[in-house]
């Protein structure tokens, strides 16, 4: 029997919501698929015939650990994606080798040397903006200022950190977040951040919905992975593309290349389409000299 191992991390041992439908779909299509967390060191990933990161929501946290295991893992096993993607999609900077290409929400790097004057220009700019680590996930350590003096800049984590302009539409049109598997966007997800906050996730207040693909979106999504394709000499089994809508436009928000939530309690159907890219990736990795 085939295997493939799901991997996720230790406070989440069934993986992601809805993280149940996975194993049955791969099923269906012959193959065994079991959650394990990442750092178990019992665990054989050498004896898996494909390793799929799905809810390593604690990488942000262990980052030099998280990209060493996958470096080991990506030599001895199928892993998709790649260490090397992982690598680049987990420094927010990512978003300036976009940007040179692609409608980019408009970011700059700070670190804490550079930190007062990039503020204050950036609010003179835009006059509210976001800071928010470059190693981040699930908008932990996101802070707002409208003013140098802002009292909240006191809950500013360790940096360097993305320094962006507040999006007004992630409170009204919300974000839209792209499923795109084996280069082509599969379903559509939109999130709508509550009026006292600028987090879509449900933890603070955000709201999520499966909606119809939206035609400009789909065109954005599937140009940012096609982009994606050509900076890493391979086209890219999956990815997540955000997307918000900036004066008037759609403009990438963020790419998420290492654990997108799949939002399987909403989209039950994304489980099939990423049982077929995993069968898919076992096919190439059989041929593959």
């Amino acid at each position: 029997m085939t295997t493939v191992l799901l991997a996720t991390f230790d406070l989440l041992p069934d993986g992601e919501r809805g993280g149940d439908l996975l194993p049955p779909a791969l099923a269906r299509r012959g193959i065994e698929a079991r959650w394990v967390s990442w750092s178990d060191d019992t665990v054989d990933w050498a004896g898996a015939d494909l390793v799929a990161v799905r809810s390593t929501w604690d990488y942000h946290r262990r980052l030099p650990e998280f990209l060493a295991w996958a470096e080991r893992v990506g030599r001895r096993v199928p892993l998709l994606n790649g260490a090397d993607v992982f690598a680049w999609n987990a420094d927010k900077a990512y978003l300036l080798d976009l940007a040179v290409d692609l409608p980019v929400v408009p970011s700059r790097l700070v670190d804490d040397t550079g930190l007062a004057v990039a503020l204050a220009a950036a609010l003179a700019e835009h006059g509210e903006v976001v800071l928010k680590p470059r190693t981040g996930a699930g908008g932990v350590g996101l802070v707002v200022a409208a003013r140098t003096d802002d009292p909240r800049l006191a809950d500013l984590g360790d940096g360097p950190w993305l320094l962006q302009p507040v999006v007004a539409s992630v409170r009204t049109t919300g974000e839209r977040s792209l499923f795109v598997l084996d280069g082509a966007v599969v379903s559509q997800v939109d999130k709508v951040a509550p009026s006292d906050d600028l987090r879509v996730h449900p933890q603070y207040g955000g709201s999520s919905r499966p909606v119809p693909l939206d035609p400009a979106a789909v065109d954005l999504a599937e140009r940012a992975t096609a982009w994606l394709g050509e900076r890493f000499g391979r086209p890219l089994p999956y990815a997540r593309v955000d997307l918000l809508e900036v004066d008037g436009a759609l403009a990438v928000s963020e790419v998420e290349l290492i654990e997108p939530g799949l939002y399987l309690d909403l989209v039950p159907g994304n489980a099939e389409a990423f049982a077929d890219v995993v069968v898919g990736a076992l096919g190439a990795a059989s041929t593959a000299p």
